[in-house]
C-alpha cells in the first residue's frame, strides 16, 4: 500500500513539474556582453577611483600631519599639544566621513551605481520579462549569483491563499 501511494505521489509530482515551463539565464553574462554596460561600469570605475585618489590624498596628509606631531611633541606646552591633539582628531573624523559618504552603505559609489548600472539592469530584466511571457513561461530562474526567481507568473503566486490559511488580511 506504502508503494503504491508513494508511486501515485511520485507521479502526481512528475506531472505537475511538467505542467510548468521554466527557463534558465545567466544575468551575469549577458550584462557582460552589452556594450552600454561596460561603458556604465568604466564610468563607475571612473569616480571610484578619483574618490579614492582623493581619499589617499587625504590620508597622506593627515599622516603627514601625525608624523610632524609626534617629532614636536616633547616640545610642546600642553595647551598646544591639545590643540593639535584635537585638530589631528577631527581630521581623522573629516577622513572618515568622507569615506563614508563615497564608498559608504548608500553613498555616492551607490548612487553612481544606481544611476548608471540600474538602467541596463532593468533593459535586461524587461527583455527577460518579454520572453517570458512570448514562450509561456512560468518561471525563469537566474544562474549568475546562486538560483534566483527573476520572473514568476503572476497566477502561480499563491501567497494570498496562504494569508487567507493564516487568518491575516
Amino acid at each position: 500500500m506504502k508503494k503504491i501511494l508513494f508511486l501515485l505521489l511520485l507521479l502526481g509530482c512528475v506531472g505537475i513539474a511538467g505542467a510548468q515551463r521554466y527557463a534558465i539565464v545567466d544575468s551575469k553574462y549577458i550584462l557582460e556582453r552589452m556594450t552600454d554596460y561596460k561603458q556604465a561600469q568604466l564610468k563607475l570605475d571612473q569616480f571610484s577611483e578619483q574618490w579614492q585618489k582623493e581619499i589617499d590624498s587625504k590620508q597622506a596628509n593627515l599622516d603627514k600631519m601625525y608624523k610632524e606631531y609626534e617629532a614636536e611633541q616633547v616640545m610642546l606646552s600642553d595647551e598646544l599639544k591639545k590643540k593639535r591633539e584635537d585638530q589631528l582628531y577631527n581630521l581623522e573624523k573629516e577622513l572618515r566621513d568622507l569615506q563614508r559618504k563615497r564608498f559608504g552603505f548608500e553613498g555616492d559609489l551607490f548612487k553612481k551605481r544606481q544611476e548608471l548600472i540600474k538602467p541596463v539592469q532593468d533593459k535586461v530584466y524587461n527583455a527577460i520579462q518579454k520572453i517570458a511571457v512570448q514562450r509561456s513561461y512560468d518561471f525563469i530562474l537566474d544562474k549568475s549569483e546562486g538560483i534566483t526567481v527573476i520572473f514568476a507568473d503572476p497566477k502561480l503566486d499563491k501567497s494570498e491563499d496562504v494569508l487567507r490559511e493564516l487568518g491575516v488580511k
